[in-house]
């Protein structure tokens, strides 16, 4: 299964609109996506609600993973989001 390890950049860490964003951008592939603190229990990456009540804090690494074809190009755009601060964006 791919999975990828991110540090969260966000300034706010995934809360509100970071959240909101990761989110929608999981939802607009067809690929289904988790997340995860370390150490923790995955949860649905195309959910605000599951974004949100991971708690991630700005600096914390999150494991994104995914089981779907074609998963790893999935995962390398989400991941690439997640390192920038997309509060300054």
């Amino acid at each position: 299964m791919p999975t990828r390890q991110v540090t969260v950049a966000s300034a706010v860490g995934l809360h509100a609109r970071p959240a909101s964003l990761f989110a929608r951008a999981v939802q607009a592939h067809a690929v289904p996506v988790t997340i995860a603190k370390q150490g923790g229990t995955p949860v649905d990456a195309a959910s605000l609600l599951m974004v949100m009540g991971l708690g991630v804090q700005h600096g914390e690494t999150v494991e994104l993973s995914s089981e779907a074809e074609g998963a790893d190009a999935v995962l390398d755009e989400l991941v690439a989001m997640l390192a920038r601060d997309l509060d300054a964006e």
